[in-house]
């Protein structure tokens, strides 16, 4: 039960010292750098990706050692022809339909 309440004080307190920064620096002529670093640094952490998860862990991931496996097997396995350009034409072969 510490945890939630440490968590929401810290949030609370660090979120009254940027408001007050915030509200400084927009109505106090004399605010300075101080006031101004708070406020670049709390909006820079609000940019933060804080609802990601490691790759491993992601929905859906595939393992990455995957490439590793495959290559030590040395089976490549293809889906069809290795490339749907036309073939080169022989010097015999005449001209091109089009």
């Amino acid at each position: 039960m510490a945890r939630p309440i440490a968590r929401w004080g810290a949030a609370l307190g660090l979120g009254a010292l940027w408001w007050w920064a915030v509200l400084r620096l927009a109505l106090v002529p004399g605010a300075g750098a101080l006031e101004a670093g708070v406020v670049a640094g709390g909006w820079g952490l609000s940019l933060l990706p804080v609802h990601c998860v490691p790759k491993s862990r992601a929905v859906g991931a595939l393992d990455p050692r995957r490439w590793a496996r495959a290559w030590r097997a040395g089976r490549v396995r293809r889906l069809g022809p290795a490339t749907k350009a036309s073939p080169h034409h022989r010097s015999d072969a005449g001209s091109a339909p089009w």
